[in-house]
């Protein structure tokens, strides 16, 4: 092959090698492209450097461990397929600012919580329009399945069946489709909101299921937005790793609230979450073991059953 001559080019012939291969590496793809123009700004040429990869790294606006080591992780691999053309290139200890997947614990959201952030929605801008009716949907519809925030605002009219209460989501996290089944509430909740939508006229050229004022097109970017003016607005504080509660924390709490129900229920919970599991799209099992959080309810629960199982040994 022809041996780039920038950082730029380097990064679109690996990431057109990966993509061939079939990885999609869409948010990899950005943060090495902001790689590209962080090294630009500082003037460098030539090969990457640890020394450039440090500076990078720790160049954040929070400058949290993490994020250093979530960027040492993306840049290894690229470093390592530039270093098969150019022995030059040095490639950044794997370990080199700690664990790049350390869980931060979640806020796990009360029912009280998601009441009043589907209130507040009413008070975003315009008052009474789509933008309000949209979020409060998004928002619920989140809460109820736990789906992830780019499944929800990427729904089409054609995915949501509201009369066999069916949800298709497609090519989500690892290019995967499934089919999630919804609770009658959710889905006369959506159909309430699919009626409001239907009265704004512009929405109706819209093919995507949820719509902002005038037709506008939805994204996460714009809902996350709307997220961050809600939780400004209703003074919340993180109760978790995270420097605030998150919209994917919603998720979270779904998936705790769901063990919470099936211990009440005395299921067999090592049964039901391989189910949850794949409702909620996670590859292997052990993805949504990580999600459990020990809220102080499961923790009551898991006190309650040692103690009757100490009981019964003793």
């Amino acid at each position: 092959m022809n041996v780039p001559d920038t950082l730029t080019a380097w990064i679109d012939a690996y990431l057109g090698s990966r993509r061939h291969a079939g990885f999609a590496l869409t948010i990899e793809g950005e943060q090495l492209r902001r790689f590209a123009s962080f090294a630009d700004h500082l003037g460098h040429h030539g090969p990457l450097t640890v020394k450039l990869a440090m500076r990078w790294a720790t160049a954040s606006r929070g400058q949290r461990p993490l994020t250093a080591a979530r960027r040492i992780e993306v840049l290894r691999p690229f470093a390592k397929y530039c270093q098969q053309f150019d022995p030059a290139t040095q490639v950044p200890p794997r370990r080199l600012f700690g664990r790049a997947h350390r869980r931060l614990t979640p806020h796990i959201f009360s029912n009280h919580e998601i009441n009043a952030l589907l209130a507040a929605c009413r008070q975003l801008h315009p008052p009474g329009g789509l933008r309000g009716a949209s979020c409060a949907a998004i928002f619920g519809l989140i809460a109820a399945t736990g789906l992830r925030i780019s499944e929800a605002t990427g729904l089409t009219r054609s995915d949501v069946d509201l009369d066999q209460r069916l949800l298709h989501i497609r090519r989500a996290k690892f290019d995967k489709s499934r089919w999630v089944p919804i609770h009658p509430t959710a889905a006369a909740a959506l159909l309430r909101y699919a009626q409001r939508r239907d009265l704004d006229p512009m929405a109706a050229n819209s093919q995507a299921f949820f719509v902002f004022d005038y037709g506008r097109a939805i994204s996460t970017f714009k809902v996350e937005y709307a997220f961050k003016l809600l939780r400004t607005a209703l003074k919340w504080r993180s109760r978790g790793g995270h420097p605030v509660p998150r919209i994917h924390d919603i998720r979270h709490s779904f998936i705790c609230h769901r063990l919470e129900d099936w211990y009440a229920q005395g299921l067999d919970i090592d049964r039901s979450i391989l189910a949850l599991s794949t409702y909620i799209g996670h590859a292997k099992v052990t993805d949504t073991y990580w999600y459990v959080t020990a809220t102080p309810e499961l923790l009551a629960i898991a006190a309650e059953r040692f103690a009757h199982a100490a009981k019964g040994a003793s």
